[in-house]
């Protein structure tokens, strides 16, 4: 999420020249903008490659592209996306939070197995989101009053953030990084374990559905080639290297590695709401042309383009 990666403050603000961003987020799952209006502020800062990656939910491509719904700008190309929180407890990778957040680009909307897969990590998201309200009572922080109507009733992919705005407005917190940092982050008093897929299934789950499955905001790739090329085994096609949040020493490395691995690069504002209309966050996102162009291609490819190895075994363990 934005707030947990945070920006330089020693590079100024400048206008946002991307015309791409692959990753950001709605009320279907983490952020605070409902889909349509998160869609008309993206197409207002110049965005015309866009993926709206709600955690574990197609929802919000869904509503925008469903008949009778108010057409998309004719020159927004809107790709159905999603991010899934691999967990990777057990695995021995010794990762913050015990998690890989992997992108699915270009998934198809209509595959029901990817569907029902992403619908069982939604029902994992709210028992995780009901469990951790049920700590924060107990710690004596209780946040029932501040959580959205009907939230627990609904389908969206209930996350953290969520949790850690209404901490704030119980008076808890002082902003929703600094819930995460005392309250709800990992070792943390009201910290509760993700489970659901794990990097190899998310992987393979994407590639199922005909998508891309993209590294999101993995800083730490540089120092983790074997990580990566066991998961290239497994079918990962891409990496976030133009992370909203990387400078650009980082954004440079991290293509270094893409290239020399053969990783498609993508990039994204991972707007989720927290610190600003989607214009402030827009103004921090690097997107090169020529990415831009590459991505579009690497993405046209997989509405049926890329190839799945069935039954492929793993290299990395699944249990």
């Amino acid at each position: 999420m934005s707030a947990r990666h945070g920006t330089r403050p020693d590079e100024p603000l400048s206008p946002g020249t991307a015309t791409a961003d692959l990753h950001a987020h709605t009320r279907r799952s983490d952020g605070v903008l409902e889909p349509a209006e998160l869609l008309h502020q993206v197409h207002e800062a110049g965005v015309r490659l866009f993926a709206i990656a709600d955690h574990d939910n197609l929802a919000a491509y869904r509503e925008l592209t469903a008949p009778g719904a108010a057409p998309l700008p004719d020159d927004l190309e809107l790709v159905p996306a999603v991010e899934i929180n691999a967990v990777t407890r057990g695995l021995n990778l010794d990762l913050l939070e015990g998690e890989l957040h992997v992108l699915g680009l270009g998934v198809d909307p209509a595959d029901d197995a990817f569907e029902a897969a992403i619908a069982t990590q939604r029902g994992a998201r709210r028992a995780r989101f009901t469990a951790t309200v049920r700590r924060l009572r107990e710690i004596g922080l209780p946040i029932d009053a501040h959580l959205p109507p009907g939230v627990l009733e609904s389908d969206d992919a209930l996350g953290r953030p969520t949790l850690a705005r209404a901490l704030v407005a119980a008076g808890f917190a002082e902003s929703v990084e600094d819930a995460f940092r005392r309250i709800l982050g990992h070792g943390q008093p009201g910290y509760v374990p993700r489970t659901g897929m794990n990097p190899v299934d998310a992987i393979r789950a994407i590639r199922e559905a005909g998508g891309l499955a993209a590294l999101a905001h993995f800083a730490e790739a540089p120092a983790r080639i074997p990580l990566l090329r066991e998961l290239m085994g497994e079918g990962l096609d891409g990496l976030e290297t133009h992370h909203r949040s990387f400078d650009a020493d980082t954004r440079a490395a991290m293509s270094v590695v893409a290239a020399d691995l053969g990783l498609v690069e993508t990039g994204g504002s991972d707007y989720h709401g927290d610190l600003g209309p989607y214009a402030e966050t827009h103004a921090l996102l690097v997107m090169p042309d020529d990415l831009v162009a590459d991505l579009r291609v690497a993405i046209a490819r997989t509405r049926g383009g890329w190839h799945v190895a069935p039954d492929r075994p793993a290299t990395i363990p699944t249990a």
